[in-house]
């Protein structure tokens, strides 16, 4: 029974992206949607990313410092561990994971609550592909801002590691920059980007399913969000495992 509900939740899915990714009616209109959807999805997320990100570098690099640092390795080596976990794992990974929460609950709720009041039925009536209309714009928005929130978070995580050098004393600035410029690979930079790129494709699609195809009242909008926060997560991890073996 479990199996026939995922295989059908699959299909489902399936159905809906065909819809989804069809030529738009009116580009003018799409491209509206499109811009407003990148703002609200994606830069308004960029205070939580930088927020989160600056102290996150900071920990990484006190972490580092107590626990690995040791006589036996070079001074540098907690600078160039901090930026390799920001750059590999923190940035893409870790950041997506926690946008899953703001940002699919967001377009959960939102197609759910315009599911449930007739608005999605209304737009289908005159005509309009609601899929395409109000799931695309969200898919491509979120897209597109991705990459660039992954490079500000890597470069905030980075600032919040000097910060420790410069504010807190906990190593020197000089072994810390040695760190970060020690065998830099820039491959990592972009192998960070494309996984943002196809965790953005899993939380917007994910969430905008799990909303588009709510059935009920407002408790099956709450519902439908907390599904779309959970698989997203799961789907994410699912497939940063095939990534990094992929990319690396």
């Amino acid at each position: 029974m479990l199996v026939y509900k995922w295989l059908l939740a699959l299909g489902r899915y399936l159905i809906l992206m065909s819809r989804t990714f069809s030529r738009p009616e009116r580009m003018r209109m799409y491209w509206k949607r499109y811009v407003t959807e990148m703002s609200q999805l994606g830069i308004d997320s960029i205070g939580i990313v930088l927020l989160i990100s600056f102290f996150i570098g900071a920990v990484i690099c006190i972490q580092m410092k107590l626990n690995i640092q040791s006589p036996w390795m070079p001074r540098w080596v907690s600078g160039y561990t901090t930026r390799e976990i920001l750059l590999l794992e923190f940035s893409s990974s870790i950041m997506c994971l926690i946008l899953s929460g703001k940002v699919g609950s967001n377009i959960a709720s939102e197609l759910g609550t315009m599911r449930v009041t007739q608005q999605i039925d209304a737009l289908e009536i005159m005509g309009v592909n609601a899929a395409c209309y109000l799931i695309l714009p969200k898919i491509l928005g979120l897209i597109t801002i991705m990459p660039i929130l992954v490079v500000f978070s890597s470069a905030t995580g980075i600032l919040g590691a000097m910060a420790t050098a410069y504010i807190g004393h906990v190593l020197t600035p000089d072994d810390l920059i040695a760190g970060l410029q020690h065998d830099f690979i820039p491959w990592f930079l972009w192998m960070s980007i494309i996984k943002s790129i196809f965790f953005a494709f899993i939380i917007s699609s994910v969430s905008s399913y799990c909303g588009y195809t709510v059935e009920g009242g407002s408790v099956e909008v709450g519902k439908a969000s907390t599904t779309a926060v959970v698989s997203s997560s799961v789907l994410i991890l699912f497939s940063d495992v095939f990534l990094t073996q992929l990319l690396s």
